[in-house]
């Protein structure tokens, strides 16, 4: 019934017993409803209800509880937790498992800004064996990177491997979930001012600007760029405003009162 989406289902078949197994099914079932905080409980009481020789059914609730973390995200939740549970499930041969883990993982990285260290550990894994729900994941952060790394074209590709796992899965949330995220391509997610009139641009036309050579000044990243060559002034952000401002009154001249502001 979890599998399908359908955790109403899933609650009446255990609703009623207490061991760890229906403990997990419960929580995974809580989580899918929106009850987090019940969720991360009954998570954590079936982790502990597991004997030490069930280390795969441990991890597996450590791998939910980290799922729930990033949902409500929950940044702070320990991250070697998680790849302790990802070794354990590898270990015991649960590829899907310890894949969907790793997928996990770099969507945390990817939302703390490691976008290196989220490429590598998608690189590990090869999304084609895994289940529709695992591809969904999986694609998902390969979207989340494309996105940050103002790649459209491989971001919407991304996108449109997770609609079709989304698809296969038949789970209607999951489909709603990529709808969503995948709404940023058609979104406006910069802010183009030149010559005193401003437009508002699409990913699309913020990677064509940034690659097309013309000197800018960066506001998102706090840079100043033109073609290949990139100034980071996040540390100097007086300089920045005085650039910002001189940019933006260009090709006029920026009063004195102006840049004393």
């Amino acid at each position: 019934a979890l599998a399908a989406g359908d955790p109403l289902g899933a609650l009446r078949r255990v609703a009623l017993r207490q061991d760890p197994a229906a403990l997990a099914l419960r929580g995974i079932a809580m989580a899918q409803l929106g009850d987090f905080a019940k969720a991360k409980t009954l998570l954590k009481s079936a982790a502990r209800a597991f004997s030490p020789r069930e280390a795969v059914a441990r991890a597996r609730c450590v791998v939910a509880e980290a799922e729930i973390a990033l949902v409500s995200r929950d940044l702070g939740w320990p991250e070697k937790a998680l790849r302790a549970a990802r070794a354990t499930l590898h270990a015991h041969g649960d590829r899907v498992n310890a894949a969907y883990a790793g997928s996990i993982e770099a969507r945390r990285l990817i939302l703390i800004g490691r976008l290196d260290e989220a490429e590598r550990l998608l690189a590990g894994f090869d999304p084609g064996p895994l289940p529709p729900v695992a591809r969904v994941a999986h694609e998902l952060a390969a979207a989340g990177i494309a996105v940050r790394r103002l790649r459209t074209k491989a971001a919407r590709s991304a996108f449109g491997r997770a609609s079709l796992a989304a698809y296969e899965a038949k789970i209607p949330a999951l489909r709603a979930e990529v709808e969503a995220a995948s709404l940023v391509l058609n979104t406006p997610v910069g802010r183009q001012i030149a010559q005193g009139s401003e437009k508002l641009l699409p990913l699309d036309e913020v990677e064509t600007l940034l690659a097309s050579g013309a000197f800018v000044i960066d506001a998102c990243r706090n840079v100043v760029r033109e073609a290949d060559k990139v100034v980071s002034l996040a540390s100097r952000p007086v300089l920045f405003v005085l650039a910002r401002t001189l940019a933006e009154a260009w090709p006029g001249d920026a009063s004195r009162e102006t840049l004393l502001r």
